[in-house]
């Protein structure tokens, strides 16, 4: 009997699984040294905002992360979990059904992050320090939504399945939803990056929830896709946690945000996502709210956003707002994971 449940249990393809986590955990440790050296020859400092989409000054933001700034922390780390997951998914991995599009994103995610870091890098420290978020904006969703043609078109895809419902059909019109939803969930991601260890941490959650759907439906090379970015996320947290050696910059923050929202629509799992990434969901709405609060109506609704911040402000360390965020985040992924179970997705 025991014999019997080892082998239901642990199958071929989920130790293939863990094995391309591993090789990409091994080869994200591996590149960090090489990019360190580069980071700090070069100066790959991350330049401080000082005003916010609005305008305004950013006071309280500028007195909670000075420390930061003045350490000389390096960013674009991102790219070490782009380099790795495109070397692992091109040699072990690579499937047109299954991986193609998260690898697309990843890689479009990380051009157009990497050009905001650059220009951040290449800035005198004053404004925003990088492209405006209208341009940023638009090429997220120009990416979104080339891919979503190619989602429809070439892949076949048209409708979206909803909890205890069903799939609802949807023909072209599944290619302004995959744009939304890529564009959404990777500002909600760049935006969530703003404490140390706290994004990482998140995107592993939810790569890790998607990964087990995946893996729930036979999708075993786009769950081994999830792995080898859960792999190099735990890479970068080994180095991002409190106090941050580096910080992934937009290269990494667009380029994760933009394959999750690739690889939800992958796993037909569209209203899952809002539910697994409820904290990215949090943190955009958060910001979105204090924006148009202050244009429409001239006050704020919090202290300082997005809301990370603002529990920042009222007291609470850095430290105690990631760990709470890590713990409600792995609620919400096991809790989407359920619901998938539960909902006949899988």
């Amino acid at each position: 009997m025991k014999q019997s449940l080892t082998y239901d249990v642990v199958t071929p393809e989920m130790i293939q699984l863990f094995l391309i986590s591993a090789i990409a955990f091994m080869l994200a440790m591996a590149l960090t040294p090489f990019y360190t050296y580069v980071a700090y020859r070069f100066k790959f400092w991350k330049k401080q905002r000082t005003t916010s989409t609005t305008g305004e000054k950013l006071n309280v933001f500028n007195v909670l992360h000075k420390s930061k700034f003045e350490r000389n922390i390096p960013t674009m780390a991102g790219v070490i979990g782009v380099v790795t997951i495109g070397a692992v998914t091109f040699g072990l991995n690579l499937d047109r059904g299954q991986t193609w599009l998260p690898l697309a994103a990843l890689i479009g995610g990380a051009i157009i992050g990497l050009l905001d870091d650059i220009i951040n890098l290449r800035g005198n420290g004053h404004g925003v320090a990088g492209m405006r978020s209208s341009i940023k904006f638009t090429m997220i969703a120009a990416l979104g939504t080339a891919l979503g043609w190619f989602f429809y078109a070439r892949l076949g895809f048209s409708d979206v399945w909803v909890p205890f419902i069903g799939p609802v059909e949807l023909g072209w019109l599944i290619v302004p939803v995959f744009a939304f939803v890529v564009t959404a969930i990777a500002n909600a991601v760049n935006i969530s990056d703003g404490l140390d260890g706290l994004a990482g941490g998140l995107l592993a959650m939810s790569y890790g929830a998607f990964g087990l759907i995946a893996l729930l439906q036979s999708q075993f090379i786009l769950a081994g896709f999830c792995f080898t970015a859960i792999g190099a996320l735990l890479s970068y947290l080994w180095f991002n946690i409190y106090p941050a050696r580096f910080f992934m910059g937009d290269v990494g923050s667009f380029a994760y945000g933009a394959s999750l929202g690739v690889i939800a629509m992958l796993t037909n799992s569209l209203f899952l996502l809002p539910i697994i990434g409820i904290l990215f969901v949090i943190e955009a709405g958060s910001s979105l709210l204090q924006i148009i609060s202050k244009r429409f109506f001239g006050r704020r609704i919090f202290i300082s956003a997005p809301i990370h911040h603002h529990l920042e402000a009222i007291g609470w360390p850095e430290v105690k707002v990631t760990m709470r965020f890590w713990v409600i985040g792995c609620v919400a992924a096991s809790f989407g994971v359920l619901l998938a179970l539960a909902g006949g997705h899988v």
